[in-house]
């Protein structure tokens, strides 16, 4: 029995095992939408009753999965603290711990909910071949990300010592200059808070072209992994 549940739930070389990975993907579909839906305001009775009834469901049938794979794996212990036993905790347990009460603090658990949608990683082949790429390359990218983060802050000091003087209200502090040099160096610029010295201006031009290779660098780290992984898979 603990080989057939093992061939259903995890490995995917059977039409049974298809029809599953199918059924479960459409269903986190479905709470996802359901969910989505749940948030507008308005709604009937009815509709809400309805949504609330695929909410029942879709945990049913999660938790059932969430037991199976525990039951066929072959380390249960190794596999409920994995990647993918912690998502699959996590898109039904808002649901069994706000069950039965009206507790605020209980219902912000609700937006956990959208862990379900990282199920499909588990289905999706093409998500599944991205993570493989991500994990290859992700020493790379813990490299990207603490270069980063000392360029932010290196980008907050600078900025600091331009502007203080000349706008204290919104560079206050190299607190308060880490908003401006994470939307610069992101080149997202939301125009809220700007230089208007000269040497603050000429700094910002320079971290904006290191913002530049900031959002270049991993994309083409990703893109070469993904080219890699597709060679080694072929």
């Amino acid at each position: 029995m603990r080989e057939f549940v093992k061939r259903v739930v995890e490995l995917n070389d059977n039409s049974l095992s298809k029809w599953f990975a199918f059924g479960i993907q459409v269903l986190i579909f479905l709470s996802v939408i359901a969910f989505t839906v749940e948030t507008l305001p308005d709604l009937k009775p009815q509709t809400r009753t309805i949504l609330r009834s695929i909410e029942v469901v879709t945990v049913i049938i999660f938790s059932l999965e969430y037991l199976l794979r525990i039951y066929a794996a072959d380390n249960k212990l190794k596999f409920v603290f994995s990647f993918y036993g912690i998502i699959d905790l996590l898109a039904i347990l808002p649901f069994y711990l706000a069950f039965g009460f009206d507790l605020r603090s209980l219902r912000a658990l609700r937006f956990l909910r959208l862990f379900r949608i990282l199920k499909l990683v588990r289905y999706n082949k093409a998500i599944a071949h991205f993570t493989r790429a991500v994990k290859s390359v992700k020493e790379e990218i813990v490299l990207f990300v603490v270069v980063t983060m000392i360029l932010i802050y290196f980008a907050a000091v600078g900025i600091y010592y331009f502007e203080n003087q000349a706008q204290p209200e919104n560079f206050s502090s190299i607190f308060d200059s880490l908003w401006w040099a994470i939307i610069t160096l992101t080149t997202v610029g939301y125009g809220d808070v700007y230089p208007i010295t000269v040497g603050g201006r000429v700094f910002t031009f320079l971290i904006l072209m290191i913002g530049l290779g900031i959002v270049a660098i991993p994309t083409g780290i990703i893109s070469s992994a993904l080219t890699k992984s597709l060679d080694e898979k072929k």
